[in-house]
């Protein structure tokens, strides 16, 4: 009787096993619409996003925002870049830039709760985040 080799022995794709799902971020199909005006700084950015997974007090989803500069007011959040380049900008109650990051491909961000920012989307810019729930 031939064994099969332990490298075999595990490959199954996580969706035939019940209670476990698998995602490619990168491909999932977002449906886009146009940033509302006041977010909008410069260009015609969209954003889009889908939730993957839902864990206790935790969701899972993945982003994307298209060229162009628009402001926001975060919620918590970790992030991982999976395409795209941008420069997040975090900002103060006038509105200056304190701090500034880089993103690109493989860059993880954390994002605070209330912070206010500006993200220039230099590239269509998509990122797996995970947030708290609630």
């Amino acid at each position: 009787m031939s064994e099969t080799p332990a490298s075999d022995q595990f490959n199954v794709e996580a969706a035939s096993i019940p209670g476990a799902h698998r995602y490619r971020p990168a491909d999932e199909q977002l449906i886009l619409e146009a940033m509302p005006v006041e977010h909008v700084q410069r260009g015609d950015p969209a954003t889009g996003w889908k939730l993957l997974a839902s864990l206790p007090g935790l969701e899972v989803g993945v982003w994307e925002h298209t060229p162009g500069v628009s402001t926001d007011t975060e919620e918590e959040e970790v992030f991982i870049v999976l395409s795209g380049r941008a420069t997040v900008s975090v900002l103060d109650e006038r509105g200056v830039a304190q701090q500034r990051y880089d993103f690109g491909p493989g860059d993880v961000g954390v994002l605070e709760q209330g912070a206010s920012t500006r993200w220039a989307i230099h590239e269509t810019l998509r990122k797996v985040f995970v947030s708290p729930t609630g």
